[in-house]
C-alpha cells in the first residue's frame, strides 16, 4: 500500500486485496486451525522456510496476516505480528529482545501491568531495569543507561497521566547507546501519532482501544522497522502462543475501517470537556494534551496529528469527590478501557494501577484524586450535561474539603 495514500484511505484499504479472497469486499474470517498441503515436499518446504505457503493458524493466517499487513501500513512499518491482548504485545517485544543478565530503562508511569511485567516478572529472569520520569532531560536518561542496557521503553501519551515523551529526543538517545527504542503507542494510534516516522525501532499497542474502538475485543501489536527484528518478535509469539485467533482479528479489521472517523470524532469531543472542564469550579487540575495549560503542550503539537481523546484531572474534594462524580455518572459508564465509542471513567489509584505501591504512584504522579476520563464519540451536550450533573454532588465534599 503507498505511503502517499491518506491515513482515512489506508486503513479502509491496506493489507487487502478482493482478488486474493474470491472478490470479497470484507477480509473472510478464515475459521481453521491447520492448512492442508498440496504435496509432502511442499509440506516439507513450508517448514525448511523455503515456502510461504500456510501451515497452522499459531503461525499464520490470512485473516490474521491481512490486519498485520493492515497496521503496518498505519504505522509505516516493515511488518507486524498481532497477539492475543496487548500485554501480548508487550511481553512478546520483550522476551524477544532481552535475556538473562539484561536491563531495560522505562519511563514512567506506564500503564500498570507493563510496570508490574518489567519491574516484577522480568527480573524473574535476571533482567534488571531502571524507571526514570516521562519528562526526564537528557542527562538523566544518560545516566540510566548501562553497559548491559539492551532496550528502552515508553509510552506516549502516558497512561493516565498524560505525560509526554519526547520520541525524536528518546530514538538519538537509544541509537547512539546502539539499542533500540520501543514505544507504546495505544494512547494516541496510528491515527494521531507514528513513531516509527520520529525514529522509534518497535511500536506495540493494545488493539483492544482505538484501533478496534467498540469494547467487544482484546488484541494487541507490534509493529517494527526492520524485518529481523519482525522475524525474532514474529518467533516469539508464535512459540509463546501469543498469537491473535482470526475471529479477534477479523473484528478488529472491521473497527479499522472507521478509525479515523471515530478518533476525530471523540478527539472534538474530548477538546470542548477538556476547555469546559478546566474552567469548572470543582475541578483542581486539569491535564489535556491540546489545552495550552499542559506543560508539553509545544510538543504534542509537533509529534501528534491531535490530542487524542483522554483527559486526567482532580477535584477539589479529592479522591471522596472523585468517586462520588463517578457513581453518579448516568451517560457515562464506569469503566476501565479506552478508545472506543462509548466514553468510559475511571479512577487509576484504586483501578489500572493499584498493583504499584502508594510510593511508586506518587513518584508515577498517580494521585489519590486522579480520574481518568476516555471520551467516546457520543453527543457532546449529553455528555457535558452527565458530567455537569454529577459535579453538582460534589459540591458538598469539596466545600468540607476547604473548610478542613
Amino acid at each position: 500500500m503507498p505511503n502517499e495514500q491518506g491515513r482515512h484511505t489506508r486503513a479502509i484499504h491496506a493489507g487487502f486485496d478482493p482478488e486474493e479472497h474470491r472478490g470479497a469486499v470484507s477480509v473472510p474470517i478464515y475459521q481453521s486451525s491447520t492448512f492442508a498441503f498440496p504435496s509432502a515436499e511442499e509440506g516439507a518446504a513450508r517448514f525448511a522456510g523455503r515456502s510461504s505457503g500456510l501451515i497452522y493458524t499459531r503461525l499464520g493466517n490470512p485473516t490474521v496476516q491481512a490486519l498485520e499487513e493492515c497496521v503496518a501500513a498505519l504505522e509505516n512499518g516493515c511488518g507486524a505480528v498481532a497477539t492475543a491482548t496487548g500485554m501480548g504485545a508487550v511481553s512478546t517485544v520483550l522476551l524477544a529482545l532481552l535475556r538473562h543478565g539484561d536491563h531495560v530503562v522505562s519511563t514512567r508511569p506506564v500503564y500498570g501491568a507493563t510496570h508490574r511485567l518489567i519491574e516484577n516478572r522480568l527480573s524473574r529472569l535476571g533482567v534488571s531495569s531502571t524507571f526514570i520520569p516521562s519528562t526526564a532531560n537528557p542527562s538523566e536518561w544518560k545516566r540510566a543507561l548501562r553497559h548491559e542496557t539492551r532496550l528502552i521503553f515508553i509510552e506516549t501519551p502516558a497512561n493516565p497521566t498524560l505525560d509526554l515523551v519526547d520520541i525524536a529526543e528518546a530514538s538519538a538517545i537509544a541509537h547512539a547507546a546502539g539499542i533500540p527504542l520501543v514505544v507504546d503507542n495505544t494512547f494516541a494510534g496510528p491515527h494521531l501519532q507514528r513513531p516509527l516516522e520520529l525514529g522509534a525501532d518497535i511500536v506495540v499497542h493494545s488493539m483492544t482501544k482505538s484501533l478496534n474502538g467498540h469494547s467487544d475485543v482484546i488484541a494487541g501489536i507490534v509493529v517494527t522497522r526492520e524485518r529481523p527484528v519482525l522475524q525474532a518478535v514474529r518467533e516469539t509469539a508464535s512459540t509463546f502462543g501469543m498469537t491473535i485467533d482470526p475471529h479477534q482479528a477479523w473484528l478488529v479489521l472491521r473497527g479499522i475501517r472507521t478509525l479515523g472517523m471515530r478518533v476525530e470524532r471523540a478527539q472534538a469531543n474530548a477538546m470542548a470537556l477538556a476547555q469546559w472542564l478546566e474552567q469548572h469550579p470543582q475541578v483542581a487540575w486539569l491535564r489535556y494534551p491540546g489545552l495550552r495549560s499542559h506543560p508539553q503542550h509545544d510538543l504534542a503539537t509537533r509529534q501528534m496529528s491531535g490530542p487524542g481523546s483522554i483527559i486526567a484531572f482532580e477535584l477539589r474534594g479529592g479522591a471522596d469527590a472523585g468517586r462520588m462524580m463517578m457513581n453518579a455518572m448516568t451517560l457515562i459508564t464506569l469503566a476501565v478501557s479506552l478508545g472506543g465509542v462509548d466514553s468510559l471513567i475511571e479512577h487509576p489509584a484504586s483501578m489500572t494501577h493499584t498493583g504499584l505501591t502508594e510510593s511508586e504512584q506518587r513518584a508515577d504522579g498517580v494521585t489519590p484524586g486522579l480520574v481518568r476520563l476516555a471520551v467516546g464519540c457520543e453527543d457532546f451536550e449529553d455528555l457535558r450535561t452527565d458530567l455537569d450533573q454529577a459535579l453538582q454532588r460534589c459540591e458538598v465534599v469539596s466545600a468540607l474539603s476547604d473548610a478542613r
